[in-house]
């Protein structure tokens, strides 16, 4: 659904509902691993892996998190906004691994929209939902998050 500053500012417990869900495979954990410089074994080695108790890689947790963005654009549309831009994250609790080939998806609402400085902040309280590969059910909850994000209108035209 697409929202405007009028419909959300003041609003409190919008819920935007879930994404679909999307595979973490092991090409997206070796390619953040690389970017972040981040080699730890459990995400990388699937041998070593296969020997804990998990039975295979995870994708790192920061991973997880960099994904709430493009999986929040499926369920929050703003065209009114000329941006939106990540302010911070108040809570987030890991709640499970995410083995490598699992899917995750985003349920998430908005707990609060508020005026800050000409812009509109928003907090959105969410869950990264897991479903382990060949599971078609709902999921259960990987990681919980209370994330903010800064709504920006768009800079007022000057006429000549």
């Amino acid at each position: 659904m697409n929202y405007s500053f009028e419909d959300l500012e003041g609003t409190e417990g919008i819920d935007l509902g879930a994404s679909a869900w999307m595979t973490v495979d092991q090409e997206r954990i070796n390619g953040f691993a690389d970017a972040t410089e981040d080699h730890q074994w459990i995400h990388l080695d699937a041998e070593r892996a296969a020997e804990t108790p998990i039975g295979s890689t995870i994708a790192h947790g920061y991973l997880l998190l960099s994904l709430v963005p493009k999986l929040l654009t499926e369920i929050f549309v703003m065209d009114e906004a000329e941006m939106l831009v990540n302010f911070g994250l108040d809570k987030v609790r890991f709640i499970q691994p995410v083995s490598t080939g699992s899917q995750i998806r985003l349920t998430a609402k908005i707990e609060s929209a508020t005026r800050r400085k000409g812009n509109l902040l928003l907090r959105v309280r969410g869950f990264l939902m897991l479903r382990p590969a060949g599971d078609d059910g709902e999921g259960r909850r990987a990681v919980a998050l209370e994330a903010l994000f800064l709504a920006v209108p768009p800079a007022p035209v000057d006429d000549p």
